[in-house]
Order: C-alpha cells, then structure tokens, then sequence
C-alpha cells in the first residue's frame, strides 16, 4: 500500500550510519542521493532493496512519534538488524522476539534511532 516513506533527521552523518548498519542487515542500502543543487544543500537519500522505498532528508525537524517497521525475511535478520542498529546509535525499545499479542509469529525487534523514532524489524514467519 505503502509506495515510500521519508523522514527528517537532526545529524545526517550519524543517521547515515545508523540506518546504513541497520538496514544492511535487513538487505538494503542507500540506493540513490539528490544532488546538493536540486535540495537547496540538504541531504537527501533513498534506501531500499529493489528501488528506494525509506528516505532520510538531512534537514527539518525530526518530530517525536513515529514508528516505522521494516519486514525481515527470517528472524535472523531481525536479530542483525537489532545488533547492527544498537552497536550504531540506536537505543533498545525491545530485543528480538515473539510479540504473541500481535500473532504467534510475529518475531520483532525495536529501537529508537538517534532522533527518536522508534523503528522495528518483523518478520511475520514460524522459525
């Protein structure tokens, strides 16, 4: 339903590397950057597998509240996610595991980024 979704982040450098570890775990990396000329001199990049699906805008106010969940093909992705973002910024909102309440498969991982936002890996499938 979702085609792409993007953020603003407070430190571009230190949210780069935060979700460059993060979602490398997950199979992504940062697939496309704006020119410098056509954002006015902010950041802007796109992460994905395929095509970029997840933006960063290196400027604005990051705002309290959001949450974003990014799918894992198994669960041991949601694991390196989970290592990868906490060895990279991140703060814990909830080590790898079962989340029964939502289904008895749903396997997750959250932690807040380094301007709050509280981000999750899932994978829907039985071990």
């Amino acid at each position: 339903m979702i085609d792409h979704i993007g953020i603003s982040v407070s430190d571009w450098e230190k949210s780069k590397a935060f979700y460059d570890a993060a979602l490398a775990a997950l199979g992504a990396r940062m697939l496309m950057t704006v020119p410098l000329e056509h954002t006015g001199g902010v950041h802007v990049g796109g992460y994905g597998r395929t095509k970029p699906d997840f933006w960063l805008h290196g400027a604005g106010d990051p705002g309290p509240g959001r949450h974003i969940a990014f799918a894992a093909e198994n669960r041991a992705q949601v694991d390196a996610f989970y290592e990868a973002a906490m060895a990279n910024g991140g703060r814990d909102n909830g080590k790898p595991g079962i989340r029964a309440h939502y289904h008895p498969d749903y396997y997750g991982a959250f932690v807040f980024d380094p301007d709050g936002n509280n981000v999750e890996a899932v994978c829907h499938r039985p071990e």
